[in-house]
């Protein structure tokens, strides 16, 4: 029989200091924050290379503020999670995240009668899901991947959506209260009005009530293109040369190019920041630009879209890749 493992508790029940919000993330708002004194095992590791967002990280820091209940939607890779996760890792609060899928159910959320070993012996008794598990303690919640899950299954956090919104368990015929310092986060990769664009097959509509209930909703597009290309030299000390940065500002622009291609409706994928970043360690580790970029992103594309793209990377590498223009063929 597997064990039961408990979820780490945080190392303190709430914020007992502030920080500057101007001197901790490099914006321009004279605010400040709440924040944890102390780590803990639940607070996310720090990324001190990480680039924030301005108003993306405003709108995060007002849930941490102002206990407001908030939504960020934009494409893959531009950073989603990582924002809430690095903003609560300057703050010291611990933040839990929780993929939505088709398998996430209603007992996952709530919790589950359990067999759990007591003075030796098996018995049998209430285990509390991640949701009333989270919503008694100081934790940032991230509901990942939001717009994925089950219709049926969102409904069960449609109070506590609501500010200092209860959680009625029927299991204990309870009522949950929110601790003060628990938050409630989501990342999207769609605003829940479906997927028009044909690139996150699974995503669900959501429901406009419950929607309506975030009360903070924000877009997070990919980094502007000095920052993008700071951002991984910074991350990979290799490319830190007047040669490396050069080619790690091609990659950018080439993954520009493929995201307005995809606006446009010319291709059907793009390139986002997490995998140019993944472009750059291929490259390095093969010593091969080229290469890279086939093993990173141009392979996993349609045969038919691999000859534009093949031109986008031509375009800034004065380079051919073998096989892609001529018969449009992995290689």
């Amino acid at each position: 029989m597997q064990a039961h493992v408990p979820l780490p508790e945080p190392a303190s029940d709430i914020p007992d200091t502030v920080v500057s919000v101007r001197d901790r993330f490099g914006i321009d708002w004279d605010m400040q924050a709440p924040a944890f004194s102390a780590t803990g095992v639940a607070v996310p590791e720090l990324d001190e290379h990480y680039v924030f967002d301005g108003d993306a990280t405003r709108a995060i820091l007002a849930g941490f503020i102002w206990n407001r209940r908030v939504l960020v939607h934009g494409y893959h890779g531009t950073g989603k999670s990582t924002h809430i996760e690095q903003i609560a890792a300057r703050l010291n609060w611990p933040c839990i995240r929780l993929n939505f899928d088709a398998q996430i159910g209603r007992i996952d959320l709530l919790g589950r009668d359990a067999i759990v070993i007591k003075d030796g012996l098996q018995v049998t008794e209430f285990v509390q899901g991640i949701l009333p598990w989270a919503l008694q303690r100081a934790i940032a919640l991230v509901l990942d991947e939001y717009d994925a899950g089950r219709p049926e299954v969102m409904f069960v956090i449609q109070r506590v959506l609501e500010a200092n919104g209860q959680l009625n368990l029927l299991e204990q015929n309870c009522i949950v209260k929110p601790h003060p310092a628990f938050r409630l986060f989501a990342t999207a990769n769609t605003i829940g009005l479906g997927d028009s664009s044909g690139l996150y097959h699974g995503t669900q509509l959501i429901n406009q009530a419950q929607l309506d209930r975030w009360q903070i909703v924000v877009a997070l597009d990919y980094l502007p293109h000095a920052a993008a290309t700071a951002l991984i030299v910074s991350k990979l000390p290799r490319w830190n040369t007047e040669t490396g940065r050069r080619c790690v500002a091609a990659m950018v622009s080439v993954a520009e190019l493929t995201r307005r291609a995809f606006l446009n409706g010319d291709t059907s994928t793009l390139m986002s920041q997490r995998t140019v970043l993944v472009w750059a360690e291929n490259a390095a580790l093969f010593d091969d630009i080229g290469f890279g970029f086939r093993l990173s992103f141009l392979n996993r594309c349609e045969s038919a879209e691999r000859p534009i793209f093949a031109e986008f990377y031509q375009r800034y590498f004065d380079e051919e890749l073998p096989g892609s223009l001529s018969d449009a063929r992995s290689v």
